[in-house]
């Protein structure tokens, strides 16, 4: 019975990590678009509801109409904001191409993921 606990939880735990791996590559791929030369702008937000729109527009304007091409992307991520913020960022993502939401944890591996390759 034991041998079969152990073989049990051996199996969860690689099951688990196989997941973890596929998890990791989804983010790389789906993320990490980041081959193109340019600026790629990140902004972590935590509690800026109010003002978040009015950045958001500001930046997206510049890209959009200002004939701004050296900005490739903006990636939004919020930190566990208590008020409407994170409402906030996924909104712009439906309307603007130029526009990824990760979470943070999303966006610090991908962070360190640059940062291991130079």
């Amino acid at each position: 019975m034991l041998d079969f606990i152990l073989n049990a939880l051996v199996y969860t735990l690689a099951i688990y990590g196989l997941i973890e791996i596929i998890k990791m590559i989804y983010y790389i791929m789906e993320y990490t678009n980041l081959n193109e030369d340019g600026i790629y702008i990140i902004i972590a937000a935590k509690n800026q509801e109010k003002v978040i729109g009015g950045i958001l527009r500001s930046i997206l304007f510049k890209i959009m109409y200002g004939k701004e091409e050296v900005i490739k992307k903006v990636i939004l991520t919020d930190l566990s904001s208590r008020d409407k913020t994170f409402k906030e960022i996924k909104e712009f993502k439906k309307y603007n191409e130029y526009v990824k939401v990760s979470t943070w944890r999303e966006c610090k591996e991908i962070i360190d993921m640059i940062d291991d390759t130079e």
